[in-house]
């Protein structure tokens, strides 16, 4: 690709203590916390909602909060989760998971953010940053209808999940699997209507009779394996996380806008194979909405100032600057190589890895949140500083909604400071945390 040097001279809105970009569940928390500690927080939304992979992104469930015994993803997650479950009349808090109302999700995010006092601008796309050579961000770019204006706040918080703004200012990442690079597969999520809610409840069980007769019919070569995650998510309505699509970067517009296409294809696929092998459920079932976001379940991993590795996680480490928990297991989904053993039905990646016990989870370090080398950018969500089996642990929305919170209360630390996010006091942070509901158990002798 050519390149073209443009000069021109940009607005530049520099009323801000704290910029946030990215609003999905690490996002929206880290806004809120930010706000309510009196920064003024600007929040920007490439989308329309905030939410993520909730709302846009039609996930059709939470993982964990908890583990097994309690509720240890807390705070503002708390909040969120127990809202969610409100909405949804099949939910169960008592186990810390539910389904998810997409539509509710997006109004419960909307109250959380303008009630903490921070601003949000949807529909405005991060488009780059500005540094001054040595590791601050100066400035960061965003495209809107208005076009591309400056926006410049001493403390940042990269909640685009991907770590773009800690790239541009020139931080290290790892990416993939170590010997291949190959990344887990993306989901394009979907909805449909329309369905007989007691045939989907106590007819044939979806997992794993209905999709393994699908797979072995032969007769819709567009479903691509027996990823089939599905939940009654409203009144005759079930949402889906089924499918995969290969060898497709979420930092690649390209592979994403076919891997979309090919989503779709895929949903369609999906309504009419079950309309035809669980007839009592879906014979009358249609295709209500598919995903305006890809499910992307990694990209870039950020080098921080603390890599959380495989040892930590077995070891249930509680570390002195931890601000959030997970219990949830290491979950890395079909690789391509194993799309054959996954269609006839021999693999289950969730048993690849150990399980924790009930009342067992380790903690997240506030240090996998600072990237090594820039100054005032804080990382929150699935790009955190982590081990790739971790971060198929630690990337799922309930534990991004606890990043997020400390990473915004993070911020409006270093705000008020010189904006040093690798200086901020953290027993001062796990304090504030501990007040607003966290769950941080203390560490001992095997903590760092």
């Amino acid at each position: 690709m050519s390149t073209l040097s443009i000069s021109r001279t940009l607005p530049l809105d520099d009323a801000w203590d704290v910029i946030v970009v990215g609003g999905g569940p690490a996002g929206v928390t880290a806004a809120a916390a930010a706000a309510r500690e009196g920064a003024r927080t600007l929040l920007l939304e490439a989308t329309g909602c905030l939410g993520g992979m909730g709302t846009s992104g039609l996930v059709p469930a939470w993982m964990t909060f908890g583990d097994r015994e309690k509720m240890i993803v807390r705070g503002y997650a708390g909040r969120v989760f127990a809202e969610s479950c409100a909405t949804v009349a099949n939910s169960k808090p008592e186990e810390c998971w539910g389904p998810i109302d997409p539509e509710g999700l997006k109004r419960i995010y909307d109250d959380l953010v303008t009630e903490a006092g921070a601003t949000v601008r949807f529909n405005t796309m991060y488009a780059g940053a500005e540094t001054d050579g040595a590791g601050t961000v100066t400035s960061i770019l965003a495209a809107s209808k208005a076009g591309l204006t400056a926006f410049r706040a001493p403390v940042y918080v990269d909640a685009t999940g991907d770590g773009d703004i800690a790239v541009a200012a020139g931080a290290a990442f790892e990416q993939g699997d170590a010997r291949t690079g190959e990344i887990m597969p993306v989901t394009l999520c979907f909805i449909l209507a329309n369905v007989d809610a007691y045939g989907y409840l106590y007819g044939k069980p979806m997992w794993p009779h209905v999709i393994q007769d699908i797979l072995d019919s032969g007769e819709f070569p567009a479903i691509p394996d027996g990823h089939f995650c599905n939940n009654l998510i409203g009144p005759n309505t079930v949402g889906f996380n089924a499918g995969h699509m290969w060898e497709v970067d979420n930092t690649d517009p390209v592979a994403v806008s076919q891997a979309m296409m090919q989503g779709r294809k895929i949903a369609k696929a999906f309504r009419d194979a079950l309309a035809k092998f669980h007839p009592t459920a879906f014979a009358n079932a249609y295709l209500a909405s598919t995903a305006a976001l890809i499910g992307a379940r990694e990209t870039r991993r950020i080098v921080g100032d603390y890599v959380l590795t495989m040892e930590d996680f077995f070891a249930r480490r509680t570390f002195t600057d931890d601000i959030c928990r997970n219990a949830y297991p290491i979950d890395i989904h079909t690789a391509k190589n194993e799309v054959e053993e996954s269609r006839a039905g021999k693999l289950d990646v969730m048993a690849r890895y150990e399980h924790f016990k009930p009342g067992e989870s380790h903690g997240i370090p506030y240090r996998s949140l600072t990237p090594k080398g820039v100054r005032n950018v804080l990382v929150a969500g699935r790009a955190v500083s982590c081990d790739r089996p971790v971060q198929a642990a630690i990337r799922v929305m309930s534990v991004c909604l606890g990043m997020g919170e400390a990473a915004g209360l993070a911020a409006a630390l270093a705000a008020r400071a010189d904006g040093d996010v690798h200086a901020i006091d953290t027993a001062r942070l796990r304090a504030r945390l501990l007040e607003e509901g966290a769950y941080l158990p203390e560490a001992v002798a095997a903590g760092k």
